[in-house]
């Protein structure tokens, strides 16, 4: 059988203390467990999401990896619990807390789960002292944050530090949409997830290719969800504006963005094989890892059932099931015979 690794997946610890207490403010997450493989997830005491067992109970993750056959899970905190908006200090303190959980359950688990740490990223300084402890202490390979900090894209000049930090430790970086654009426009129908984070995670490939990150860091290693968003289907327009108003696009980065197909990766959530085939003959089968959102809806019920059901070459099957993910990770296949 081949090693599959799912790069994309969440989880949360079985408990935590009162953050509201904790901090002295609200606006945190707390989880209430009201029913056997059921909790509530609330912020300020209103529901923001429920969820199941397998969101909090390793054990019942563990059985389901083995109902789906994903041999090990890339695990990183839910999105809402980035708290970039908190006090810097109150973040550092929580993002170590969680932190602490993920590298417990990989340290358990070494050829089941491999942990992603978060880092308060509105404060650089913390954010870079919490990544050396990531790699150095916790032998986590990489880092999940957000989309934007704070209304900041990640071409902003106080978010570098933290990428150079990444690209120096040689630590992944895995980008998640959160706070997505123009979701006020859109309270119905689900949209704020279907269409606000595609267009979100656009802006973020965008501004680390406009903004240069990616040419000032050549070794860094960045691996955006839900198959790099709308950029993909977006990418010839996107090039196009370059090409015939440098004047606006090319005001901080010269390199055109077609030539940054292939120097990041995408996961490969995409729900359309039409789309998948698109996204690895756009970036190549060596930059299109497998991810499922698990353990959420809008993911993939069982990851890589959409790769399973398409005829491949068996190279490319292998890249997508975990060659892509030890590539972007720094991982070798050995970890996890």
């Amino acid at each position: 059988m081949t090693l599959k690794i799912d790069v994309h997946t969440h989880i949360l610890p079985p408990d935590w203390p009162d953050l509201k207490q904790r901090y002295g403010y609200g606006g945190f997450i707390q989880l209430e467990h009201k029913d056997e493989g059921c909790a509530r997830m609330l912020r300020d005491g209103e529901l923001f999401r429920q969820v199941s067992a397998n969101c909090y109970d390793s054990d019942v993750r563990l059985g389901e990896c083995d109902d789906h056959r994903v041999d090990v899970q890339v695990l990183s905190t839910v999105p809402v619990m980035f708290s970039y908006w908190a006090e810097p200090k109150d973040t550092y303190d929580l993002s170590r807390f969680l932190n602490d959980h993920i590298a417990g359950l990989a340290e358990q688990h070494p050829k089941r789960f491999i942990g992603l740490g978060t880092v308060p990223m509105q404060d650089a300084d913390l954010a870079v002292k919490e990544l050396e402890r990531l790699v150095g202490e916790l032998s986590m390979p990489g880092v999940q944050i957000g989309s934007s900090v704070n209304g900041k894209n990640l071409d902003d000049a106080s978010l570098f530090p933290i990428f150079e930090a990444a690209a120096e430790l040689g630590a992944a970086v895995f980008v998640h949409p959160w706070e997505m654009l123009g979701k006020d426009r859109m309270p119905k129908y689900w949209l704020p997830w279907l269409v606000g984070m595609p267009a979100e995670t656009t802006l973020a490939v965008c501004s680390m290719i406009f903004g240069g990150v990616f040419e000032r860091l050549p070794k860094l290693r960045v691996l955006f969800a839900h198959g790099g968003g709308a950029f993909p289907a977006t990418v010839g327009r996107i090039a196009h504006g370059f090409d015939v108003r440098p004047d606006l696009c090319a005001v901080d980065n010269a390199i055109s963005p077609r030539d940054y197909l292939g120097r990041f990766y995408v996961d490969s959530l995409v729900h359309d094989e039409a789309m998948l085939r698109y996204t690895l003959e756009l970036l190549g089968d060596d930059k299109v890892a497998l991810g499922s959102d698990y353990p959420f809806p809008l993911g993939e019920a069982v990851a890589g059932t959409l790769i399973g059901s398409i005829l491949l070459p068996e190279q490319t099957r292998a890249n997508l099931f975990h060659g892509a993910a030890l590539q972007w990770l720094g991982l070798e296949k050995e970890q996890f015979a």
